[in-house]
């Protein structure tokens, strides 16, 4: 039953000969990896406004200072495109910060670009899912399920995990048309709204006092440090520019000449509706509110409660749900790397059977929904979160690859130094700006988190070198050495698999053969010692008293003993196992599972060798 599940969620398994099939076009990749960039546009207004128009300031002060913030954000856009663009032509086997860290500045650098990179991408899908179900309830129809914010966003991640899981060509296809209906529908919006606004008429958004977070509408002072925090909650439009970077070798080949269109299909699409949004924001004079999205009220004072508004809140939802997606297509890819190098378990660098990193998209699923429930599914409460691990990337990443240029004097070297060097500075300030003003609301947070996940990275390697050095093989070591062997078969009744084990015990020629009853009754022990005797076993049977009826611990106590009598000699632990059904049959809740807490305690014993006899029981037909 769990296999068909498994496959009616997922898919039938893909051969690895498959995997050149499931590269992506240009099209479904602007969909897979631009879909979180793309969405902030949502958003990234509205962040901007909940800082420069509340407090001290004014919904007036912050409406005046809307576009002159979104002009520094764009322009640190096309920055951080250009600069990335070269980044997808110099390392096209994907990794992005990472990797170009790892390359250029060394293992520390690396491992911090890889720790930001690994919370970013937690964080995209919280932070996407929440302001999804944000559009969601802000629809009239829908704002009596506001209270149940958590649990629609916990749905939406199990259904885009599901997604996920069959593979990113098919999550692709799935994903691209409500990015693309999205980005017209927008632009529709933007379009419209900027045309009404200086050629024709349009009135702007109804103020509603009661809905307003602020506290004054008109008035107030703005001061220089809550301009810098408004550009930081801006400069989340940033986010995600980096994951095609990251994903190069899942494009159709030439993969670095596609991803860089890519690139810059995304960055021109990103920036001239985040633009434009701020623009006619400014216009329309929407507030901040907890009851209506920014968007919401931009979308009503342009279109009305008709169809296309509908069409645009559903869009909205989409995008910001499926924008996801970004960091369930690049999670994965990462940590696989990180995991490759030694820095993270062994287990997140293997393909599940549709060809995707499938432990890394279930981890990513279970860190964002805690993180979820734990900060109430509320967007601006994670956004202060959101920044700081992006623009660390960003910044290493450009001294990375300012340090590539200089090392290898490519073709047009001194211009791509020049690039990258007014990258990393300029995304440098940023990230001072943003852990500066927002350290008290939150950016603390990754501060503290980066550090020990670089300390469990560190300890993971550790573990992995040194579990290396005591498997490393010298030529005297495949030398035979002669080594003496004595064999324990365990006994709890006399049956035909303890028959069968001791037939197998037996086969190995052991220097000694025993077999061992653990005694918890005094009639029990008398009745298998009559068996053994009238059987006429041709092994000793020794009896080990256990006054606590444990037989874990009397085994390894015996064992000692054992070492006392025999030293120096490998002991194998002999297990006869009847068989009842398949493994999740329910008669096997009705045997005693003894012999595998046994097993998992002998696993760290020195020494000793645990084996499993299985004696498979076939039912019988009536009366045979």
């Amino acid at each position: 039953m769990l296999t068909i599940l498994k496959r009616l969620l997922v898919g039938r398994p893909l051969a690895t000969d498959e995997q050149e099939h499931q590269r992506i076009s240009k099209v479904i990749a602007l969909a897979v990896f631009s879909s979180d960039a793309i969405s902030s546009t949502a958003y990234a207004s509205e962040e901007i406004l909940f800082v420069v128009a509340l407090g001290a300031s004014s919904l007036a002060l912050g409406l005046h200072t809307l576009v002159p913030i979104a002009c520094a954000v764009a322009l640190l856009l096309a920055i951080v495109v250009t600069s990335y663009r070269q980044t997808i032509f110099a390392y096209p086997s994907g990794g992005g910060s990472y990797v170009v860290s790892r390359e250029n500045l060394g293992e520390y650098p690396s491992l911090i670009a890889g720790a930001s990179l690994l919370v970013d991408y937690v964080l995209t899908v919280a932070v996407s899912i929440s302001a999804g179900v944000a559009a969601i309830i802000s629809i009239p129809t829908f704002r009596s399920v506001a209270d149940q914010r958590v649990t629609i966003g916990l749905v939406l991640i199990a259904i885009i995990t599901v997604a996920n899981l069959r593979g990113i060509k098919e999550a692709g296809r799935l994903f691209a048309v409500p990015t693309y209906i999205y980005i017209s529908v927008l632009t529709l919006l933007v379009g419209l709204g900027l045309f009404r606004v200086f050629f024709g008429h349009i009135s702007p958004v109804p103020f509603n006092p009661k809905n307003f977070e602020g506290a004054r509408q008109f008035g107030g002072s703005l001061t220089l440090f809550l301009i810098l925090k408004g550009f930081s909650s801006g400069a989340v439009a940033l986010t995600g520019v980096e994951a095609i970077s990251n994903g190069v070798p899942a494009f159709r080949r030439p993969e670095s000449k596609n991803a860089g269109a890519t690139m810059i299909w995304m960055g021109v699409i990103l920036g001239t509706l985040f633009f434009g949004v701020s623009v006619l924001a400014s216009h329309l004079k929407p507030y901040p509110s907890h009851a209506e999205t920014v968007f919401s009220q931009l979308g009503r004072a342009v279109f009305g409660n008709g169809f296309l508004y509908v069409v645009l809140q559903f869009a909205t939802a989409a995008i910001l749900t499926l924008a996801a997606n970004t960091a369930y297509a690049d999670f994965p890819r990462l940590s696989s790397i990180i995991a490759r190098d030694g820095y993270l378990p062994r287990q997140l660098a293997n393909r599940g059977d549709r060809l995707v990193f499938s432990n890394g998209i279930i981890f990513l699923a279970v860190a964002a929904g805690g993180l979820l429930v734990a900060f109430g599914g509320l967007t601006n409460a994670l956004i202060p979160l959101y920044a700081v691990g992006v623009f660390t990337s960003f910044t290493l990443s450009q001294w990375g690859m300012v340090r590539h240029h200089r090392r290898h004097r490519g073709k047009g070297w001194q211009r791509g130094v020049a690039i990258n060097s007014v990258g990393a500075v300029a995304t440098g300030l940023v990230l001072l700006i943003v852990a500066g003003t927002k350290f008290s609301s939150g950016a603390w947070v990754p501060i503290v988190i980066v550090p020990l996940i670089i300390t469990l990275f560190v300890s993971i390697r550790h573990h992995y070198r040194r579990l290396e050095d005591s498997l490393a093989i010298e030529p005297e070591d495949v030398r035979p050495v002669p080594d003496n062997h004595t064999v324990v078969v365990l006994v709890g009744r006399v049956h035909r698999g303890v028959v069968m084990a001791l037939q197998y015990a037996r086969s190995l020629r052991p220097n000694h053969l025993v077999a061992l009853y653990v005694s918890v009754d005094e009639e029990e022990q008398a009745r298998i010692v009559e068996q053994w005797e009238r059987f006429n076993f041709d092994v000793a049977l020794e009896i080990y008293h256990s006054p606590y009826r444990e037989l874990t611990g009397s085994v390894e106590k015996y064992l000692e003993d054992l070492d006392e009598r025999w030293p120096g000699e490998t002991v194998t632990v002999v297990i006869p196992e009847f068989v009842a059904g398949r493994l999740l049959s329910p008669t096997q809740l009705l045997h005693n599972q003894s012999a595998g807490a046994l097993k998992l305690a002998l696993l760290f014993r020195t020494r000793t060798v645990v084996t499993s006899v299985p004696y498979h029981v076939e039912s019988k037909k009536p009366g045979r």
